[in-house]
């Protein structure tokens, strides 16, 4: 089990999932934009918003969609697995890594035999 939360907590594993998820929902609103783009240009600049606003009306739901998608995915993914890895595995300390000081007293004790 602890190779498993391993697994998940230390790969990037979430943050592909996170981004799929984000990625798509931003397609469809990208892919109903251009529908409504579309579906514009052959009239003319007076009638540009015309009364005919079902696929208006469609790019503004997948907006709303996207941002609460992204509301549910931030604070039901994105924090927890912030808050689990923070706890299973803490960042280092601040200041030299411990294999560049390692390193350092490897070269202090060499020269100090070398003297």
């Amino acid at each position: 089990m602890s190779g498993f939360k391993a697994f998940v907590l230390r790969g990037n594993l979430v943050d592909l999932a996170v981004a799929v998820i984000i990625g798509t929902a931003f397609g469809t609103v990208v892919s109903s934009f251009v529908a409504w783009l579309t579906d514009q240009m052959p009239k003319g600049a007076s009638e540009y918003f015309s009364n005919d606003a079902k696929s208006f009306g469609a790019f503004l739901n997948a907006v709303v969609a996207f941002v609460i998608l992204a509301a549910v995915v931030y604070f039901a993914i994105v924090t927890p697995y912030t808050k689990a890895k923070a706890k299973f595995f803490p960042s280092e300390a601040e200041g030299k890594p411990a294999d560049i000081a390692l390193l350092e007293e490897i070269r202090d004790l060499l020269a100090a035999n070398k003297a």
